[in-house]
This record gives C-alpha cells, sequence and structure tokens, in this order.
C-alpha cells in the first residue's frame, strides 16, 4: 500500500497516450478523461488523429495520440506539453517525444521495441533514447507479454488480447495519478454490454496495470494526487466533445422551437460524427439523411425549411464550396438554414484531420452576388452546445441561413459539460404567418421593425406559394428582373442581417480593465489566448482578451471596445482573415498579428513570448 502522506498533491497533469491506430490510444484517452472528470476535476483533450486511414503498422506517419489536462481547477486547454508520455512502440516515441517536458516520465511496451519495430521508426544507432538524446525517467514495462499472461486462460484468441494493450498502460497511469480504477470498470461494462467477455479482459487487464504501478513503484514518486478544489455549480455533469454538443444543441432548439429537425448530410472528415449522433435520436423525430453528395445534402435542407422544418446541413471546408449555391438558394428565398463547417486543414484534401480556422472568408463571402449570412463561431467543446442553439434561434427567427464554425481540435476535444435545463434557454419564436394576414400577405411581406419576412408553411390554408432562385419583387413575390427593385431587395436582405446583431449581447473584455495589450480571437482560439493572457497578468502585464463568438454582424459595441486600446493583437490560425475583416469593417484600427497555419493548436508560450514582444515595442 501506498503511504498517504508520501503521495504528492498537484494542480494538473497532462498526460498524453500514443502508439498505432489501432492500439486504442484514443479509448484510453477518453478513458482516463472520464474517470477524472467524474472524480470532479476539470479537463481538456484533444485527439491528435493521423490523415492516413491506415498506415502500416509502426509507421511515424500512423501514429495516433490523445493528450489530457486535469485540473484542480479550470483548464482552458489540453497543455503544451505533457508530464507523462505513454509510447507504445518507437515510432510513437519518436514522433511523440517533442510533446514532453524535461522532467516527463516515459511509459514503454518493451515488447514493441524490436529491432525491427525500430527499423519501421527509422530509428539508426539501435537505441531510441540515446538516439533522442532522451534524459526522462522511462519506465520500461513488457506490456505485450504481461496481458497474455493475464488472459491466457481466458478463451480470447490473440489478436482479442493483443487489443487489451491500451488498457494495461492506463491502469498504469491511473495507479500514478491515484484515480478511481472502480469507475473505469464500470465504464467499460457500460462499453460492451453486448460483449461481456471483452469487458472483463479488458477489465483484468487494467486491474494489472494498476497493480503493476502499485507492486513496483514504476515511478521515482510514489504517485500524485490531483484533487478536486474548483466550486462546481450542481447538476449532472458530463465529459463531452464538441461535435456531440453540436448535435445536442440542435436537438434543444428544434424541441424549443416545437419543430422537426432534419440533416441532410454527406460524411466529411470532421464533421460526420454530428450525422452520427443525430441518427441515433429517431425517436425525437429527428430525419437525417446520408445524400449522395454535399450538394444534395444542402439542397435537400433547404428543401426541408421551405417545407417548414428546422433544417440543418454539415461539413467541413472542401463541402462548404461544394455547398455554395444551394445555400444562395437559401439567401435569396430567405429561409432559415444553419450551414455547420467544422473547419480542417486545407486547401483541397489539406489535412483532413487537423484544425485550422482558414474558412472565415469563405463562411463569410464565398458565395456569388450579394449574399449576406450571419456566421457564429463556436468557442470551446461545450460552447458548442450554446452556439448551435443560437445557430438555430438566429435562422429561424430572421428566416436567414447562418454558418456555424466549429474546427476539428473544439470538435473531437472534450470537457466537462454540466446538462442544462432547458427551461433557462430563451425562447425560438420562428415568424409564423397568421390566419388575418391572408388577405395582404405575400411571399416578401416584412416585419417592419426586423425586416424579416413571414414564414408561410407549405399546405397552410389561404397561403399557397412559390420562391426560387430568380430575384423576386418584394411587393408582390412575382420573379422581377426591374433594376430598382433588384437594387431594394439587396438593401433588404443586408439590412436585416445588420438589424441582427440588435439581438446579440455585446461584446465583453476579460482580464485587466486597463490593459496596455488587447488579445483578440474568435472561435476554438478562445482556452489559448486565455491561457496566455493568464500567465501574463500573473507576471505583472496589463493583458485582456476580447473573444469573438458572433462574427457577422459584429456586436454592436464593437468599434467601441477596441478604439479604447492602444495595442492590439489579433491571433488566428489562419494568415489574418479576422484582421482584415475588422480593418475592413472599423476604419483606421491598427492592429498586429499573430498568424500560424500548422494545423495543430497554439502553443500557449509561444503565445505569451510573442505578446510580451508586442508589449516591449
Amino acid at each position: 500500500m501506498i503511504e498517504e502522506d508520501l503521495v504528492k498533491e498537484i494542480d494538473d497533469v497532462v498526460v498524453r497516450f500514443s502508439g498505432d491506430s489501432g492500439d486504442g490510444m484514443q479509448l484510453a484517452g477518453n478513458l482516463f478523461s472520464n474517470i477524472s472528470a467524474t472524480e470532479g476535476n476539470d479537463i481538456s483533450t484533444f485527439p491528435d488523429y493521423p490523415a492516413d486511414i491506415r498506415a502500416p503498422q509502426g509507421s511515424l506517419t500512423g501514429v495516433s495520440g490523445f493528450q489530457v489536462h486535469i485540473g484542480s481547477n479550470k483548464v482552458y486547454t489540453p497543455g503544451d506539453k505533457c508530464d507523462v508520455l505513454v509510447a507504445m512502440n518507437p515510432a510513437a516515441l519518436k514522433t511523440q517525444y517533442k510533446y514532453c517536458k524535461p522532467q516527463s516520465v516515459i511509459i514503454i511496451d518493451t515488447d514493441s521495441f524490436t529491432k525491427r519495430d525500430l527499423e519501421k521508426a527509422q530509428f539508426q544507432l539501435g537505441n531510441p533514447f540515446s538516439e533522442l538524446g532522451i534524459k526522462n525517467e522511462v519506465i520500461e514495462v513488457a506490456i505485450t507479454t504481461m496481458c497474455k499472461e493475464c488472459l491466457k486462460d481466458s478463451g480470447l484468441d490473440n489478436k482479442s488480447i493483443l487489443r487489451t494493450k491500451n488498457m494495461f498502460a492506463l491502469g498504469l497511469v491511473c495507479w500514478l495519478y491515484h484515480r478511481d480504477i472502480k469507475i473505469g470498470e464500470k465504464i467499460l461494462r457500460d462499453k460492451f454490454a453486448k460483449k461481456p467477455e471483452i469487458a472483463e479482459a479488458n477489465i483484468e487487464v487494467m486491474y494489472a496495470g494498476y497493480q503493476f504501478g502499485a507492486n513496483t513503484h514504476a515511478s521515482v514518486s510514489l504517485g500524485y494526487r490531483v484533487p478536486c478544489k474548483a466550486q462546481k455549480a450542481v447538476g449532472k455533469y458530463m465529459d463531452i466533445n464538441g461535435n456531440k454538443a453540436t448535435a445536442y444543441g440542435l436537438i434543444a432548439a428544434a424541441e424549443k422551437a416545437g419543430l422537426e429537425l432534419y440533416l441532410g448530410s454527406y460524411p466529411i472528415t470532421p464533421a460526420t460524427d454530428i450525422l452520427h449522433e443525430l441518427a441515433k435520436h429517431k425517436s425525437l423525430g429527428i430525419k437525417t439523411v446520408q445524400c449522395e453528395d454535399e450538394i444534395a445534402g444542402c439542397a435537400s435542407a433547404v428543401g426541408a425549411a421551405f417545407a417548414g422544418a428546422l433544417a440543418v446541413t454539415t461539413t467541413s471546408g472542401p463541402g462548404i464550396c461544394l455547398k455554395s449555391e444551394a445555400m444562395n438558394l437559401a439567401v435569396i428565398t430567405e429561409l432559415p438554414l444553419v450551414i455547420i463547417d467544422v473547419q480542417r486543414g486545407g486547401p483541397s484534401t489539406g489535412l483532413p484531420t487537423k484544425s485550422e480556422q482558414t474558412d472565415l472568408l469563405q463562411a463569410l463571402y464565398g458565395r456569388n452576388g450579394e449574399s449576406p449570412m450571419p456566421v457564429i463561431a463556436a468557442t470551446s467543446p461545450t460552447d458548442c452546445f450554446d452556439s448551435a442553439y443560437m445557430a438555430c434561434k438566429i435562422a429561424l427567427e430572421h428566416m436567414t441561413p447562418v454558418v456555424f464554425l466549429s474546427d476539428a481540435y473544439i470538435a473531437n476535444g472534450s470537457s466537462s459539460w454540466k446538462l442544462p435545463d432547458l427551461n433557462d434557454w430563451p425562447s425560438i419564436c420562428p415568424p409564423f404567418v397568421t390566419p388575418d394576414m391572408a388577405s395582404y400577405w405575400t411571399p416578401f411581406l416584412r416585419n417592419y421593425d426586423t425586416g424579416v419576412r413571414y414564414w408561410a408553411k407549405p399546405g397552410t390554408e389561404n397561403f399557397m406559394h412559390r420562391i426560387g432562385g430568380l430575384e423576386k419583387s418584394s411587393e408582390t413575390g412575382a420573379i422581377s428582373t426591374e433594376p430598382e427593385n433588384h437594387h431594394h431587395m439587396t438593401l433588404l436582405r443586408a439590412e436585416k442581417i445588420v438589424k441582427i446583431a440588435d439581438t446579440l449581447p455585446l461584446l465583453e473584455v476579460e482580464g485587466d480593465a486597463e490593459a496596455d495589450l488587447l488579445i483578440v480571437g474568435f472561435g476554438g482560439t478562445y482556452g489559448h489566448l486565455h491561457s496566455a493572457m493568464d500567465i501574463l497578468n500573473i507576471r505583472g502585464e496589463k493583458v485582456a482578451l476580447a473573444h469573438f463568438r458572433f462574427i457577422n454582424p459584429l456586436p454592436k459595441n464593437t468599434e467601441e471596445v477596441l478604439r479604447k486600446y492602444k495595442k492590439i493583437v489579433v491571433a488566428e490560425q489562419n494568415m489574418g482573415q479576422f484582421a482584415g475583416y475588422l480593418r475592413m469593417k472599423i476604419e483606421g484600427l491598427h492592429l498586429h498579428q499573430f498568424n500560424q497555419v500548422k494545423g495543430q493548436p497554439f502553443v500557449v508560450q509561444e503565445l505569451v513570448e510573442a505578446f510580451t514582444k508586442i508589449l516591449e515595442e
């Protein structure tokens, strides 16, 4: 037994699991995250998938990683570097060692470090540790051998036994950080409820990893504990990733609006999980259609919107290119449609499993003609619920297509999320026609104050109508090619979007109210920028953060806020799209820029160094 007074309490820890795509590193990382969240810790995760569908076993391009940051208090990012690296083979060690801190513990499966394994990972000297200059503590464990010995009487075949290696590593890490392994046991039984023999095998191996640590004191230390210090609101919590939170936000909006939810989609990384999740909930009246291509997915959603549904289409950047014509059809017909773009590395196929913010200008302007469209960018995995709900509310109440921007980092990453009470959420009230309007209604009759046209569902008595892609008369709804009418309709569609700002929350500034430097960002970079601000403020620098969720229209006080600061730096994962957009919207605004397009989340330390230089100028 480990003596309690010898266990070190720490505020946070970062663990990175890595191995072949078939080694189950995502599952091990997810389980460790869920165990920690259940114990009350705040968490932030980063699944780092390889781009190859199935690279050769042991190859450098086939390494799959999962990083999780658990903390006593609020954590905003998965961490720049890890305290523990689990490297299941030489390729994982070679590609992932760069994420280690100097004092990190490295756990390896010695059975996977044979001469052939080393050659696959392109090691030259036969000693990977000396070749990489590793001076960290390395825990060498014959994981494969121990799994075989543990399950020799289980009746499972060799392939099934080898698939449990990830659970041995998980058990060892759970011992090192005093996680309640019984939570993991329950999760595994639930996950493999239909295959109890697989569940029991994984549980047995997980306990074997835990006992290995306890019996051998596999670390220089006798273990660590990350206590829960944060005061969380009372309620039920779950570990949720951004794609699932997005799906739940759509479901909640449909329930609140009293409409059926329709999703027209075509599978594409990293957005497909939204389709998978919604397809599980047919009992709620949700209709999901996997169409033959992106064009059909969006066009069918436009049809569903005309029919009176809450219509959604999901994709990533390449799919937005294909959907643009149908998106424009929703603009000119003024139908409510939510277009979800889970951004990934581009252009073209680019980096399909990596994350960028490079679709912003495409979302704002990537269509023909004058086609203004609201754009919302989710800021975290849990905020995907909030932002998806708000995208639906804006689309339905303002009769417009809305682009919802997520990205691969927050879509696949997860955080601890408090299940909401829908009674606390704002109502969603689409502008349906009323019977008394029948005598004077036309398809583009508008509310005087909001500029929003009234919505008549097909089949509503006395409201038969047609709409389409040709320009219509603002008075009659009939096709019109009159120059003055087209100019007038163009202005009406633009003014309707501008007026949405009246319903949006004002831009808030976090940090030092009298800051010398204002950090500006949007979307999924929030956690990293907030962490950089916190570090600089602790050092005595006066820094604040203004992070945007609503991009078009911008919050009404945007110019007022930005003109208060002498130095502003816009940090984004593209080459300056948001900075350029702000300069276009606010004349004479001087902005510094921090731009990276690496397919990886920001590194907080790099942000701190860059912002410090700007402060010193």
